[in-house]
């Protein structure tokens, strides 16, 4: 099968990764792939260093053209983003190729060319039941399938973490509380925040350390700074490889309010990494069955209890965890298992 993959997203997060997981795992089944994406950002530095063939532009009308004029030769386009599907769609008349879309994110869509836009999709696949529901809600489609992500353990560079700790004096003895999430209003970093300053009231034996660049950086530094944390909850930005400081991580956190998935979760179960998450959208999910703590929506306290717990609890029940995350990750978000499901949707549509 001969498929065209698109994101034409700046950004280097889950749906990203995504995109390029589920290239390498159709090629893997032998697919012929290529993949569009925009000129001169890092989907396309680490599609071309996984030798994937991209074809990149600097403007979407670029890639409205090339749809008009080359899409024809492929046998299903993947839009992996909604901004991408517009322009799949709008390019239909010209290659009359089968368009499927995966949809990653919770919130509810609006308009009714959004509307159009999704009942005129041959095939949409969420990425949870939670995306499904919200799908069906608003464009009241019944044929959505649910194909989760990918979750790929890599050798971790415990050398580099290591010199992390011992260039901010962080003593072996403290607990590390990580996170890994954009310091945006869907990841909640504020209430992450207050909850560790509720944590601090338990116990002081621990730092935060949070990877993830977004709008709300200047209002989480003076939030740190207000709850006297500013020797205890550290905010790095973005970080190349982040997935290495799953190996210093003794609890993940991860406290959206809206949340498609959440894949941070899925490496925090192949690292062995507890977790504690929100009630929302896929992380009740992937938490459910005793793979995590679940906790309410900004309920600061109930999270900073939940932290605590896990901190504390050096006993078999902490064990079972760690080992029921590991082994359903191990099993429903393999390469293979997630493309094989994909292909099959491909080859029905």
């Amino acid at each position: 099968m001969k498929i065209l993959e698109l994101n034409f997203e700046k950004t280097w997060r889950g749906g990203e990764r995504q995109t390029l997981y589920n290239i390498i795992g159709f090629l893997a089944e032998k697919n012929e792939v290529d993949l569009v994406c925009r000129k001169g950002f890092q989907l396309e530095n680490e599609a071309q260093k996984a030798k994937v063939k991209v074809i990149s532009f600097s403007n979407i009308i670029q890639v409205f053209w090339f749809l008009c004029t080359k899409a024809k030769a492929y046998e299903v386009i993947h839009a992996q983003t909604s901004h991408i599907l517009t322009y799949c769609l709008l390019s239909k008349p010209f290659h009359q190729k089968k368009i499927v879309f995966s949809r990653r994110v919770d919130f509810l869509p609006k308009g009714f060319f959004t509307k159009i836009k999704y009942l005129k999709t041959d095939k949409i696949i969420a990425v949870s039941k939670a995306v499904k529901n919200t799908l069906e809600l608003f464009c009241k489609r019944k044929d959505i399938e649910v194909i989760s992500d990918v979750a790929i353990a890599k050798k971790l560079d415990i050398h580099k973490t290591k010199r992390f700790l011992e260039d901010l004096n962080i003593p072996n003895s403290k607990f590390i509380i990580g996170t890994i999430a954009a310091l945006d209003k869907s990841k909640d970093p504020l209430t992450t925040i207050r909850a560790i300053c509720e944590l601090k009231k338990q116990r002081d034996d621990f730092v935060v350390l949070h990877f993830g660049d977004g709008p709300l950086f200047d209002l989480c530094v003076q939030a740190i700074k207000d709850y006297n944390l500013e020797n205890q909850y550290f905010l790095f930005g973005f970080k190349p490889n982040v997935e290495d400081y799953y190996s210093l991580f003794d609890v993940f956190v991860l406290n959206s309010v809206e949340e498609g998935l959440g894949s941070s979760i899925l490496d925090a179960f192949l690292y062995k990494v507890p977790v504690v998450g929100t009630k929302t959208g896929g992380i009740i999910e992937l938490l459910e069955n005793g793979r995590g703590k679940a906790c309410d929506i900004q309920a600061e306290k109930e999270i900073a209890n939940g932290i605590n717990l896990l901190l504390s609890k050096r006993s078999e029940s902490r064990k079972f965890q760690i080992e029921n995350a590991y082994n359903y990750v191990i099993l429903q978000h393999s390469l293979e298992t997630i493309s094989q499901k994909y292909l099959s949707v491909f080859i029905k549509c």
